[in-house]
């Protein structure tokens, strides 16, 4: 999942808009919906593979065409029609939503795919960082982004330590085995993939989550977008789509090994071992404490979103429960 495609972000409102926004009939007479994800397949995106392999989709008279979104992140893809539904973050959607009303790309929220924010910071247990206080003095390998290090800085602070002492050394990391050996000590990433993966390769490692040291960094992380239009035209087919994602989504949770092993047939070049023990891990956190999977909570949504405002990370404030719903998940109301 790759954080650079939010410097991306701030030039979105220049692209132009009024690709299609619909979608179209293919030979098997099923209605094909386009989704971008917001980078390779991984265990984030395992229920619209098994909804696909288990003909959840078909069975909605839909045929799901999954492509990977460019480097300017699914957000635009979504928003121009190429896609109707695709992958983002909730951090990601600042920029987008405290746009001037005008210049905002024309998406929305729909769903959370993990119900909690399963990232933070990963370090070699031999350094000893047990909290973010223990950051000072030891290099992190930073994407330079404004919220990210607002963040970094937040959590460093207000454990009692002095962010000017922690080392930014502005890197992306793909192997978090390889950075440690480089004199990287500390990288931030979602546990579910890069955490498991260093568990696998036996790499010992201490590890703390954002939502321990606030509330407000409790955000959604990753979730649904969809595009503006189509909704408003094909609310029907947007929720009859979403039901059979949700379907997926619920197998999962109930059998990630197979699950897991529909996603890495389905993507080459995933490894089926760390396909397995991610999908273990994840499949717990899809709902977690939830009601039914994919629900947002207005207050915890709102959150972040104050978060960001009230220090300066956004021109203008993201009014409450701006740019999500809920109406298209199937609570069993």
């Amino acid at each position: 999942m790759k954080k650079n495609k939010l410097m991306a972000l701030a030039l979105l409102g220049s692209l132009t808009m009024g690709l299609l926004s619909g979608c179209a009939k293919n030979d098997s007479n099923l209605t094909t919906i386009t989704l971008a994800l917001d980078w390779t397949p991984n265990t984030n995106h395992t229920g619209f593979y098994v909804a696909d392999e288990l003909g959840y989709f078909e069975e909605m008279g839909i045929d799901i065409e999954i492509i990977e979104a460019l480097e300017s992140g699914a957000e635009s893809v979504v928003a121009s029609g190429t896609a109707q539904f695709g992958i983002s973050f909730q951090d990601y959607l600042v920029p987008v939503y405290s746009a001037p009303q005008d210049e905002q790309l024309p998406i929305t929220t729909v769903a959370a795919i993990v119900q909690h924010n399963t990232s933070g910071i990963i370090s070699p247990k031999e350094l000893n960082i047990n909290s973010p206080k223990d950051l000072c003095g030891h290099s992190y390998a930073t994407w330079n982004l404004e919220i990210e290090q607002a963040i970094m800085k937040k959590v460093v602070t207000e454990d009692g330590g002095d962010w000017n002492q922690v080392n930014l050394t502005p890197q992306y990391v793909e192997n978090i085995g390889g950075a440690f050996e480089s004199g990287i000590d500390a990288v931030w990433i979602y546990y579910g993939w890069d955490g498991i993966n260093t568990e696998l390769n036996e790499i010992e490692t201490n590890f703390f989550y954002f939502k321990d040291y606030g509330e407000e960094l409790d955000y959604y992380s990753p979730v649904i977008i969809a595009n503006n239009d189509f909704l408003e035209n094909n609310s029907e087919l947007a929720k009859d789509f979403m039901k059979a994602v949700a379907k997926g989504y619920e197998y999962a949770i109930e059998n990630p090994e197979e699950s897991a092993r529909i996603l890495a047939n389905a993507s080459e070049g995933l490894d089926v071992d760390l396909c397995i023990a991610s999908q273990t891990w994840i499949s717990k956190k899809y709902k977690d404490d939830a009601a039914c999977w994919g629900v947002i909570d207005e207050e915890r949504w709102d959150a972040f979103f104050a978060w960001v405002y009230e220090n300066g990370l956004c021109e203008n404030e993201i009014p409450s429960g701006y740019g999500f719903t809920n109406d298209y998940i199937d609570d069993g109301r």
